[in-house]
């Protein structure tokens, strides 16, 4: 039944992640005056899209944990699956303690953003080129991009613009990533122990 799990993990992060993708867009659009380059991204969750916002980014982080079991169970992968769990408990807590908490809000926009970046750095292990490299590329370049947000310098793309280079390319590769594993079929189950 590692045939199945794959498939439910896949759905999981794709449904998961598109959802939250369409809410984050819909939360920008509905804010008034938000601005990419100049507002955080968790502003949209203190205003008046806080419930489109929290709720979307909750099921997002909740899709993660749960795809991670699933995950677990398919390919035996207790680093994979750890990582899965610590990002999505991470964007969890971003709709639980929006940026008006504090401290616990950027605990969790840190560990979602690292933990998410290493997930998809990590999970080469379990895919095929050329998505495998693509899956690295996405996470050191969400990485880095956190490295240089974390330094105070946004590259002339403001706060918010720097602050989307962390997030976009950890969910573009979750969309791909979760395709990739609603694509496999039974031949092809790359079963990896890590």
């Amino acid at each position: 039944m590692r045939y199945d799990n794959i498939k439910v993990a896949g759905a999981l992060l794709f449904v998961g992640t598109v959802q939250f993708i369409l809410g984050f867009v819909v939360a920008e659009v509905l804010f008034p005056n938000y601005n990419v380059s100049k507002n955080f991204i968790s502003d949209l969750g203190v205003g008046p899209t806080s419930l489109i916002f929290n709720s979307s980014v909750i099921l997002f982080g909740l899709s993660l944990v749960i795809s991670a079991y699933f995950i677990q169970r398919a390919f035996d992968s207790r680093l994979i699956s750890a990582l899965f769990t610590l990002a999505g408990l991470g964007a969890m807590g971003v709709g639980f303690f929006p940026e008006t908490t504090g401290m616990m809000h950027v605990i969790s926009a840190f560990t979602a953003f690292s933990f998410g970046g290493l997930s998809a750095i990590v999970s080469y292990k379990i895919q095929k080129p050329p998505l495998s490299y693509f899956s690295v590329l996405l996470g050191v370049l969400s990485l880095v991009a956190l490295t240089i947000y974390g330094s105070g310098t946004f590259l002339g793309l403001g706060k918010g613009g720097m602050e989307r280079m962390i997030v976009y390319p950890t969910l573009l590769w979750a969309v791909g990533f979760g395709g990739h594993l609603n694509g496999y079929s039974m031949d092809k189950v790359k079963i990896k122990k890590t």
